[in-house]
């Protein structure tokens, strides 16, 4: 009964009152403490963990303004329902198909989250029209949240753009830079989505040769001199889908044809926030002439729809702000202003770190149950792995999975330019638990113990 609750408050560097709190908020979210449960006097509780009261009235104030207890006049402090945290699962077969960041560390804290918001300066002025740029506080905030998770630490956050996500944030700058009949650069296996809106807007996407680090600068290079394409999208840290990380080096052979020629690039870093050992990116490496396009989407919730680009220079900068002008009017507020908020007061860290810490261990899963087929990881943290092998094993092993109960990432959503490899993508976060992404890549792994023994009677 509450009561009787004495929590064991941890060490820590934290004053005792946020320590005091943050027992309080696991013991609420794991049940020990149920909804509408009472909880001990604050003199009482003080004396029983041997603190001061004013320890014990702190924790109890700041946990009323997170939305966490209601305090009682006479009465006491009762325990609030918890936002209850049913995973999505969507009906038919486990998803392996889709990169989406793991749900329960944002469920866990939405509620505080909003009960933050409300206590914000600066909320009614969220439901005004934005500026085209967004919110000068959402603006702030993701500039940190690039230099924190990116490896961003030049980047100013007067040249960043709020999006609806990071997907828009591609078309916005490519949009600003590319005409219906354009050639566009890229690599010959991508984000699936970049294929899309090529096709919707009318350009001629050529995918290029890769190697171990991902884009091949020779390629490029050649690439460059034989259709005179000026724009190069690529996606240097965790590929999509191979999982690739381009070096340092690579990096800047490819600044350096970039400059030669003049190329504007495009750079998509959604998954910078999973790779600790990232080189630079290529906006630290050549801010002249890229764009840099990242969210949250991948990292704290995909419903949140927060990304932000950053501008190369002011005339690109203007351009993009005349496309949001022309068909958005103004970039969404509230999404950005939950991450905002998590990116101020630290939360984001702690559910990045969840996250990734999440993501570690299906890692691990996926090694142990896949083996050697998958291509080794670039960071132990990947949120997906890639499974190299020709077009015709690629599209009968998705088939072969499929049919026991598992979907993949269909083998030609991210092939731009064929003959330039091919393999299945299986995404580790979808699933809602541990058991059911076990049972989806123990399907993947039939399917490829099908497909090896069927290439070995072919070969008799």
């Amino acid at each position: 009964m509450a009561e009787v609750w004495t929590p064991r408050i941890p060490d820590g560097e934290a004053p005792l009152y946020e320590r005091l709190m943050t027992v309080l908020r696991a013991d609420i979210a794991s049940g020990v403490l149920a909804a509408g449960a009472r909880l001990p006097p604050q003199r009482d509780l003080a004396y029983r963990l041997g603190v001061g009261l004013g320890t014990v009235t702190r924790a109890y104030v700041e946990a009323e303004k997170a939305g966490l207890v209601s305090a009682h006049v006479g009465r006491g402090s009762f325990v609030n329902a918890p936002t209850a945290y049913r995973p999505f699962e969507r009906d038919g077969p486990i998803n392996l198909a889709q990169n989406i960041a793991l749900s329960a560390p944002a469920t866990s804290r939405i509620a505080e989250a909003l009960a933050r918001l409300r206590k914000r300066a600066d909320l009614a002025e969220h439901l005004a029209y934005a500026p085209p740029t967004g919110h000068e506080a959402q603006r702030r905030a993701g500039a940190a949240w690039l230099a924190r998770t990116s490896s961003y630490e030049a980047v100013d956050w007067r040249r960043l753009i709020c999006c609806g996500g990071a997907q828009q944030g591609l078309s916005l700058a490519l949009g600003t830079v590319l005409r219906p009949g354009d050639v566009l650069l890229t690599e010959a296996l991508a984000y699936h989505g970049l294929k899309a809106l090529a096709g919707h807007s009318g350009w001629r996407v050529k995918g290029l040769p890769m190697d171990a680090e991902g884009l091949r600068p020779d390629a490029l290079e050649e690439a460059v001199r034989t259709t005179g394409a000026r724009v190069l999208a690529v996606l240097p840290t965790l590929q999509n889908p191979t999982g690739r990380i381009m070096s340092r080096s690579r990096r800047e052979a490819i600044v350096a044809i970039a400059r030669k020629h003049d190329l504007t690039l495009v750079e998509d870093d959604i998954y910078g926030a999973y790779a600790d050992d990232a080189p630079p990116p290529f906006a630290m490496l050549a801010p002249e002439r890229t764009f840099h396009v990242s969210g949250v989407s991948k990292t704290l919730a995909p419903g949140l729809r927060a990304g932000f680009l950053v501008a190369p220079a002011a005339e690109a900068f203007e351009r993009v702000l005349d496309a949001v002008r022309v068909v958005t009017f103004a970039p969404p507020a509230f999404g950005g202003l939950i991450a905002t908020q998590w990116i101020e007061d630290g939360v984001a860290d702690a559910i990045l770190a969840e996250v990734r810490d999440e993501a570690a261990v299906r890692l691990v899963m996926a090694r142990e149950i896949l083996g050697a087929a998958i291509e080794a990881p670039r960071s132990d943290t990947a949120p997906h792995v890639w499974l190299p092998m020709s077009e015709l094993e690629a599209e009968r092993l998705a088939g072969r999975a499929l049919r026991g109960g598992a979907e993949v990432t269909p083998p030609s959503a991210p092939v731009i330019e064929p003959g330039f490899g091919s393999g299945v993508r299986v995404c580790l976060g979808a699933t809602p638990d541990r058991e059911s992404l076990r049972r989806g890549l123990e399907i993947v792994a039939g399917a490829l113990s099908n497909e090896v023994g069927e290439r070995s009677r072919a070969m008799v």
